[in-house]
């Protein structure tokens, strides 16, 4: 008997061609999906308090998380379920996705409303959904640890408890069983709530058999730092005190530690962010990862996803992504895309969950927004065939793919600019930039992946912070996810998934936020000169001394139009991302041995694909301008 045979018969799985019976006893697969056959507003809604391995609050007693379930009320001992799990410290704070739902409960403190539709669509279908209150939040108890072990073995300790490695209680305090779960697990959220997947994932707790982290932080350092550079001061306390449902003195202990260990007078990666860095425990992965991020999320910045989806891959781990391109924004709310997701998400939870032989793994591995409204899949982010093309600045402002003559070099002085006076009259010299521009680009070239800056710089002080800005000039209509993060709310609702008076599954239409503009910002990359070597052992540049730094930016998929033109920008420290202060540095770039290496792939105009295309046309063959440096 084959093991996937036998894994279907062990979940009392009924493949059926004819509609489901009117009393439902099995999860039934029909067109390769499970069905809607058993009854949401009939389902068991009970809580559970599951015991931690930890004391966070130092009160002498182990934290205990609050699990709130909802599952179909035939589960039990005959009747095993697989369980999706959100586990999240905003269920009683910013409240969950575009509408801020939060929990409802009812007089004897069970829930009655469930956020999102992960509920309304999936119990019917014969999964348990579990709302997870982190450690320290909402119904818990202990203190929040932004991403420390308070965060990450609460939701571990739910794990165990569902294949019976952990003990857990109801209300009364007599003990609560998971008897009705075949112990498979999810976890999927945005946000904080996929940092949390990826953090117990990274535990390698058995029973986890896949994560969807969505706009989810891999690395605490990536999420408030660049390469030495502090994006925000006491982030992990502040952020630990905002989602701290009931905060006291002995929470207060916790974020101030917090603010002792965090580094933040030198920027530097030491063990409070090595604790917090889920990419270093990538070998103890076992789930599979589907990831959803945005390239032009600066919350959680696209690094974040781009780093994590890299490890895994050197491992082995079975992986699909959607790379949008909105700010920070859940795929339930990609204009056009709703359905898809909804219907992909189906997929994946019944391949892994379930065992269905569905043929996800076989599809396409990425999903690619490359405009507005137009999406193309892929065999792999970023996309495979890229030509990495390094673009070498020069003088007069040039940007070409020949060096500048020997002993070229530009100046200019690290102070604190915000990005759009960065970019601002790129043809007009300021003090505290320097700019370099192509001529008209001869085709489309689409960036997918992480440029990478290469400078040999000279410092008259011991270290400057330097900002490198990757520029497409030229008008075009593009995502504004500047405004509403891209997206207007509509009144319009569809729904998905089963409904109650407390919980109907219904949420508003999105549309997406265009705007035309004269330039748009697509790679932003930043650094403190002296951890060009390393993030926790910092080196100052001699004075007067050239140095080699060498960082990457954010990555990107972008479209960079024919007849644009592409610019690399230059500058010190960056106000809009950074709440550094400017060193004052005099910076000299020796142009000759500088550049930035972008990775492009060459295709034919997005204008000729079809919109329904589930393929990308290119990479292509095309000659390239080289003879005394055309390409600028």
């Amino acid at each position: 008997m084959s093991r996937l045979r036998a894994t279907l018969i062990a979940l009392t799985l009924v493949a059926t061609t004819a509609p489901p019976a009117q009393a439902a006893t099995a999860i039934t697969i029909r067109d390769d999906r499970s069905q809607p056959v058993f009854s949401y507003a009939d389902a068991v809604r009970e809580h559970v308090y599951v015991d931690s391995p930890i004391d966070g609050d130092a009160d002498g007693r182990l934290d205990r998380v609050r699990v709130d379930i909802i599952r179909p009320k035939e589960s039990g001992p005959s009747l095993k379920v697989p369980v999706i799990i959100d586990e999240s410290p905003y269920y009683d704070n910013s409240g969950r996705g575009n509408e801020a739902e939060r929990k409802v409960y009812d007089a004897s403190g069970n829930p009655v409303k469930f956020p999102l539709f992960y509920d309304n669509y999936f119990v019917p279908r014969g999964y348990a959904v579990l709302n997870v209150d982190m450690l320290g939040t909402t119904k818990s108890d202990g203190c929040p640890d932004t991403g420390g072990q308070a965060d990450v073995l609460g939701g571990k300790a739910v794990i165990d408890w569902l294949n019976g490695r952990a003990k857990a209680y109801r209300a009364d305090g007599s003990p609560a069983e998971a008897t009705w779960t075949t112990g498979k697990a999810a976890m999927i959220g945005k946000s904080y709530d996929g940092t949390l997947a990826n953090a117990v994932a990274a535990t390698g707790v058995e029973g986890l058999e896949t994560i969807v982290p969505i706009s989810a932080i891999s690395s605490w350092y990536r999420y408030q730092r660049s390469n030495g550079v502090v994006y925000n001061y006491d982030y992990a306390s502040w952020l630990a005190n905002a989602v701290d449902t009931d905060p006291d003195a002995k929470c207060a202990a916790v974020r101030a530690r917090m603010d002792a260990e965090d580094g933040d007078a030198t920027g530097d990666y030491n063990p409070f962010w090595q604790l917090r860095d889920y990419e270093k425990d990538v070998a103890k992965v076992r789930a599979s990862v589907f990831v959803v991020h945005t390239v032009n999320d600066l919350n959680v910045k696209p690094d974040n996803f781009s780093a994590w989806w890299e490890a895994l891959g050197r491992r082995g781990v079975p992986r699909k992504i959607w790379v949008g391109q909105y700010q920070h924004v859940d795929p339930f709310d990609f204009e056009g895309r709703r359905d898809v997701w909804v219907d992909t998400l189906h997929k994946w939870f019944d391949h892994w969950l379930l065992g269905v032989p569905n043929g996800i793994m076989s599809e396409p591995v990425a999903d690619v927004q490359v405009g507005p409204t137009q999406w193309i899949t892929q065999r792999d982010w970023p996309a495979r065939g890229a030509m990495r093309m390094p673009l070498r600045p020069s003088a007069e402002g040039k940007l070409g793919l020949l060096p500048a003559r020997r002993g070229t070099t530009a100046v200019f002085t690290d102070v604190r600019m915000p990005e759009t006076e960065m970019v601002a009259d790129v043809g007009t010299a300021k003090p505290g930039r320097v700019a370099f521009t192509t001529g008209a680009l001869p085709l489309d070239l689409r960036l997918s992946g992480t440029p990478v800056v290469d400078l040999r710089v000279a410092l008259d002080r011991p270290t400057a912070n330097l900002t490198a800005l990757l520029v497409d000039f030229g008008d075009a209509t593009r995502v504004d996810w500047r405004r509403g993060q891209g997206i207007t709310t509509l009144t319009e609702e569809d729904c998905h998934g089963e409904a109650t008076a407390q919980d109907d599954g219904c949420y508003r239409k999105v549309a997406t936020n265009l705007a035309t503009r004269p330039l748009e910002i697509v790679a932003r990359g930043w650094i403190d000169a002296q951890n060009r070597d390393s993030l926790s052992s910092p080196s100052p540049l001699p004075a007067g001394e050239y140095g080699r730094v060498e960082w990457e930016t954010l990555p990107h998929d972008y479209v960079f139009r024919k007849g644009h033109r592409l610019g690399l920008v230059l500058a010190g420290t960056d106000a809009t991302y950074s709440g550094e202060t400017a060193t004052g540095a005099t910076v000299t770039v020796d142009l000759a041995r500088s550049k930035v290496t972008v990775p492009f792939v060459l295709s034919a105009p997005l204008t000729e694909v079809p919109a329904d295309t589930t393929r990308w046309y290119g990479p292509q063959e095309v000659e390239l301008p080289t003879p005394e440096n055309e390409f600028y």
